[in-house]
């Protein structure tokens, strides 16, 4: 790498294209991780992924599984191309001396990496989490009225945001990812929006320092020779082992990282200060088990997502886009 240069404008169309087609497939499982993860012991909507998933669609439908996916899917893009782009980018400036980087050296290019995706990470989190999470709360308050022997109708009873309070207040509108951060803009100013930034961090940056040095050494297993490329299918095994191995290692911070980003709380629903304060409520309450709520899930989300990243970066879809358009004075 360090003999190659980087098109930082490939780089960002690769990782772009991969989180697009890697979050219209996953998401109904992001959406479900989520749902498990705030969930609280004596609280339990659902009891598993595939029940959480049925019960979405039949309280809300087939489209209730991609709740919070059009502020992902518009978010991910900057979010995933600034990640593999960043990696690459400390990656070829550590390799400057012409040898091959050392597993530290593959740490601090992934610790930076995950540094700068937190930019765009943490208000998509933040805006997608509230929408992914309406449902399991307006479970919580539903009344149900028996309306033939086989179906249950529920009130359509939607709760109100409270920031501060943490309160449960019924309302009549839904609410979109506009309105969200229209209100959070308005309420708290951009510090709304970046919300659960420690958090975020204490959960990418460890990511990407496992992550993108795993995935590295994995990949170079599948090389026929030490100059040439590993098979597709190698680069996206090894993306799906390296990517489902890091998510369930920081998946602990991603349980401390939903609940403080969760503005909406059900009934009897703890509100947390802090990182300290989430993680000895959880410690409290909910003993050591519950940092791996929806670890399985993660692992299934992630897997397929950074699989399909690096098929991207393999098959060099962001250098054919920039070579045959307009945009190709962008890669020179």
């Amino acid at each position: 790498m360090s003999q190659q240069q980087i098109s930082l404008p490939a780089k960002l169309i690769n990782g772009g294209i991969a989180g697009i087609v890697g979050v219209t497939c996953v998401f109904p499982i992001d959406l479900a991780k989520t749902r498990l993860q705030n969930q609280r012991r004596g609280q339990q909507v659902y009891k598993s992924m595939m029940d959480c998933l049925v019960k979405t669609v039949r309280s809300e439908g087939y489209f209730g599984m991609y709740r919070g996916a059009a502020v992902n899917l518009t978010l991910v893009t900057p979010e995933k191309a600034i990640k593999l782009a960043a990696n690459d980018f400390f990656r070829h400036h550590l390799a400057k001396d012409g040898k091959g980087l050392t597993v530290f050296k593959e740490m601090l290019a992934g610790c930076g990496a995950g540094m700068c995706q937190v930019i765009v990470t943490t208000p998509m989190e933040m805006l997608k989490i509230q929408l992914q999470d309406a449902g399991r709360l307006a479970v919580q308050q539903q009344k149900p009225v028996m309306m033939t022997p086989t179906k249950l109708v529920a009130t359509n009873a939607v709760l109100s945001r409270s920031y501060n309070s943490g309160m449960v207040i019924s309302a009549p509108r839904a609410v979109s990812a506009t309105q969200i951060a229209k209100e959070l803009l308005q309420t708290q100013g951009i510090r709304g929006l970046y919300k659960g930034l420690g958090a975020t961090l204490m959960r990418d940056v460890p990511f990407s320092i496992v992550y993108f040095p795993l995935f590295a050494n994995l990949n170079r297993l599948g090389k026929p020779s030490p100059e040439a490329s590993s098979p597709f299918y190698w680069a996206f095994l090894s993306g799906c082992a390296a990517g489902s191995t890091a998510a369930v290692a920081v998946n602990p911070c991603d349980v401390v990282k939903t609940r403080l980003q969760s503005l909406n709380k059900g009934a009897s629903e703890e509100t947390y200060s802090g990182v300290v304060d989430c993680v000895s409520k959880i410690m409290q309450k909910e003993g050591p088990s519950a940092f791996l709520k929806g670890a399985s899930c993660r692992a299934l989300v992630i897997a397929p997502l950074f699989g399909i990243a690096q098929v991207m970066y393999f098959v060099g879809a962001g250098e054919y886009i920039l070579d045959n358009s307009p945009l190709r004075l962008l890669g020179q």
